[in-house]
């Protein structure tokens, strides 16, 4: 008789294979129609244009950079530093895609996609977690790790107004024209501020970190997420709940999260990205999901995951994401 000795370690590798193995051959979800490599290994931070031409990665390996996503071309690299490769914390486009914006803990930069060229270099008013451009690149709304937001004049420098929480402000949204700022915090609230008078408009409460925000182009929706908890896309004008989308909390996905989220251009679809690889196209009324697509591995074989960090609708029922893994996506 033969008896086969396994590893702890080497029968906890097999069973999670096994397990995805399985889990793989009941998911449903639809897979990309096209990848392609962004980065070496993994991403810190990533963004992309309201359209999906444009993508910025803020790659381990090196640094911020720019991406034709319809190309799959890079176009630019964007460190804030000769001779540095800046590790970014956050990265945004204005509405028309114009203009975009890196930063690192404590540095900003405002760059023009047209050309690549830096219009503004600028320090911090804090660590920045969390970032979002108004109209034309003229102020960067910063989520901060000192418990507040603030806009800033990227072009001519200073806090123009200042958003107060309770703890870190993780996440934050602007609608298309720069009247509403969404914010999310580790305080377990997300919240809704008039941006020209700091006035709270809604104040919304979750079980854990609020770690995800996005604002429909003219305010009218929030979405909501928080860190092992469900998302709520809400009636940004009555503050009302419209539904709440469920996210698995099973053993498979330890501390599950909406991580991505970006609302259609004419408000009608909700599309999000997870920590588990799932980007979903939700209807924002009935909160029914239309859609599921599960972005691939860079190896199939390792029991490894990749977060969706970055959405957005390309047109004609088309549609890019950026991966932590260093990959993106085309979606139909």
């Amino acid at each position: 008789m033969t008896i086969f000795s396994t590893s702890p370690r080497l029968l906890k590798t097999l069973i999670v294979l096994l397990l995805g193995l399985t889990l793989a051959a009941c998911d449903k979800a639809e897979k990309p129609t096209d990848r392609w490599e962004t980065a070496i290994q993994g991403l810190y931070t990533a963004a992309l244009s309201s359209d999906g031409k444009y993508g910025i990665v803020g790659s381990i390996q090196h640094g911020a950079s720019l991406w034709d996503m319809k190309r799959k071309e890079r176009l630019f690299n964007w460190n804030h530093a000769k001779g540095e490769y800046t590790l970014l914390t956050s990265a945004a486009f204005s509405p028309d895609g114009r203009y975009a914006a890196t930063a690192s803990d404590r540095t900003i930069v405002l760059w023009e996609t047209a050309t690549g060229a830096p219009v503004w270099f600028w320090t911090a008013p804090g660590d920045i977690l969390s970032m979002a451009l108004t109209p034309n690149g003229d102020y960067a709304a910063l989520g901060l790790a000192s418990h507040m937001a603030v806009l800033f004049d990227i072009k001519n420098g200073g806090v123009k107004r200042t958003f107060n929480h309770n703890e870190k402000v993780r996440s934050i949204a602007l609608s298309a024209d720069g009247t509403r700022l969404l914010t999310g915090s580790d305080d377990y609230t997300a919240r809704l501020w008039n941006i020209e008078t700091a006035e709270v408009l809604q104040t919304w409460t979750h079980e854990n970190n609020v770690i995800t925000t996005a604002l429909s182009d003219n305010g009218r929706f929030a979405f909501t997420a928080a860190q092992a908890d469900k998302a709520n896309v809400w009636d940004a004008n009555s503050g009302a709940l419209i539904q709440p989308l469920p996210i698995k909390k099973g053993s498979y996905i330890m501390g599950a999260a909406y991580t991505s989220a970006r609302f259609s251009s004419d408000d009608s679809k909700l599309m999000t990205g997870t920590n588990s690889q799932l980007v979903q196209l939700w209807d924002i009324k009935s909160a029914q999901q239309l859609k599921r697509w599960r972005i691939t591995k860079k190896d199939e074989w390792k029991p490894t995951s990749a977060a969706v960090l970055a959405v957005a609708f390309s047109g004609s029922g088309k549609y890019v994401v950026i991966g932590s893994n260093g990959l993106s996506y085309k979606l139909q």
